[in-house]
This record gives structure tokens, C-alpha cells and sequence, in this order.
């Protein structure tokens, strides 16, 4: 059973989300929150296993509590549902440790989806704003080599690229012939490297050094 927060300022959402979330037999709503301060208050006294959070709010905003959760609750996942696709919003949640953005309009199926996948280790980005995160990190593309900046083994920068192109910890594994324990070790050790805490952040580092070629994405 994966074990859900909503943190969405707008009762009909929320409400609208029960509803949605309710239909699937593996996922239970716990609890929820009108603010990101709020959230950061009940987190302690529930143990979500996902927070589905949105970004403009009052009080504390979906950015802000995304930073201060991937910080003191690092084993919670957080998922934007946001109805905005500027590409400022969406790299800000990214940086700040969001494991995904999806927009409101997603289907219901997909976002089911989304939600179990990023529990199992998967990054999903909206495919509506998807170029734009690609054509932001490709135009802030640094020119130094990605191994040189943050002293990146050939294998790190390998499964760094299989991470910036989806793959969960048990999909890399079977690529590479490896163990899936040996890619969770090497993926601790990629986010400490990178400064990260989430699989969607090390993507952005990943395309803003250009060891993910666009056509590979």
C-alpha cells in the first residue's frame, strides 16, 4: 500500500484527488495539508511514503516545503501536481528535490502511474513541458566535462545517463548485468557527488553537462 499526502490549497483538488486516488486498491490518502508549513507540521506524526504536492500556496509555498522535506524527510518522495508549465517553476522544483512534475490536467491513469513509479525510483516530467526542460538545460550547457567537475568514475557517468533517461534502480541493474543492490551503492555515491537528493536533479545536472544527447530523452 503506497501511503499518500495531498498538499494543495484548493479543497475542491484535494477532494477531486480522494476521489481519483480512491479508485486504485494499492494507493491509501492519509492526510493533507492547505500549505507547505502545514504539511511540514503533520509529516513527522504520519510517515507518508509520497507527498503530492502543488507549488503556489499560501504561507509556505510548494518550493520552499519540497527543500525543507527532501532535508529532514529524505525517505519521503514528493511529486509536483501543478497547473504551471513555466520552465522557471519547473526547474526550481527540481532543484529543490522534486522526483517528479506532472501538470493538473494529467489523465487520471497517468498520474497513478506516475505516482507508483516514482515510489519504485522513476522520474516523470509532464511530456508537455518536457522540451522545455531539455531546451533550458541544453542553452546552459557548461563546457567542462561532467567527470572533471564532479570527478565522476566512466561507470557514475553511465548510470548517471540511464537515470537522466528514466530508469529506475532495477531497470539500470538489468542493462548493465548488474546487481540492484551495486546500483543503488553507485547511485548513493553519484548524489553525494552531484550535491543531489533526487533522481530528477541528477537528470538536470546530467543535461546541463551534455552527457544526455536530446534525441536520447
Amino acid at each position: 500500500m503506497i501511503k499518500i499526502v495531498l498538499c494543495d490549497d484548493q479543497y475542491v483538488v484535494v477532494e477531486g484527488l480522494r476521489k481519483i486516488l480512491g479508485t486504485d486498491p494499492e494507493i491509501e490518502v492519509i492526510g493533507s495539508a492547505s500549505d507547505g508549513a502545514e504539511l511540514i507540521k503533520l509529516l513527522p506524526s504520519i510517515k507518508p511514503d509520497l507527498i503530492l504536492i502543488d507549488l503556489k500556496m499560501p504561507v509556505m509555498n510548494g518550493i520552499l516545503a519540497t527543500r525543507a522535506i527532501r532535508k529532514e524527510f529524505p525517505e519521503v518522495h514528493v511529486l509536483v501536481l501543478s497547473t504551471y508549465d513555466d520552465d522557471e517553476w519547473v526547474f526550481d522544483a527540481l532543484r529543490a528535490g522534486a522526483e517528479g512534475y506532472l501538470l493538473k490536467d494529467t489523465p487520471p491513469a497517468q498520474l497513478i502511474t506516475a505516482i507508483k513509479g516514482t515510489v519504485e525510483g522513476k522520474a516523470y516530467i509532464d511530456p508537455k513541458i518536457t522540451g522545455k526542460v531539455i531546451e533550458r538545460a541544453n542553452t546552459s550547457n557548461q563546457t567542462e566535462e561532467v567527470s572533471e567537475v564532479y570527478n565522476l568514475t566512466e561507470r557514475e557517468k553511465e548510470i548517471l545517463g540511464l537515470i537522466a533517461q528514466g530508469l529506475s534502480n532495477a531497470d539500470i541493474a538489468e542493462q548493465l548485468f548488474l546487481s540492484e543492490g551495486t546500483i543503488r551503492n553507485y547511485t548513493k555515491s553519484l548524489f553525494q557527488k552531484l550535491g543531489v537528493t533526487a533522481r530528477t536533479q541528477a537528470a538536470v545536472v546530467a543535461l546541463k553537462n551534455g552527457l544526455v544527447k536530446l534525441n536520447d530523452i
